[in-house]
């Protein structure tokens, strides 16, 4: 696991195997009363979900909602 720190509006880009197309850009929008608001910048082919939304379509197929994204 890759651990990092940012700051607000700060970013980490994910990008493809030959290193020159840029597959996730996540950005620090907000820091307030201990959360963060986090920025997801991705091709809309590229399903993006949350961590227990992930695990139950892992498990049963389905993510739930009958979208393909979720937040």
């Amino acid at each position: 696991m890759l651990v990092l720190s940012r700051k607000l509006q700060e970013a980490v880009v994910v990008g493809g195997p030959d290193g020159n197309e840029h597959l996730l850009k996540v950005t620090v929008l907000e820091i307030k009363h201990g959360r963060v608001k986090l920025g997801f910048e991705v091709d809309a082919r590229i399903p993006v979900h949350r961590g227990e939304i992930w695990e139950r379509i892992q498990s049963n197929g389905s993510p739930g909602n009958g979208s393909g994204k979720t937040d």
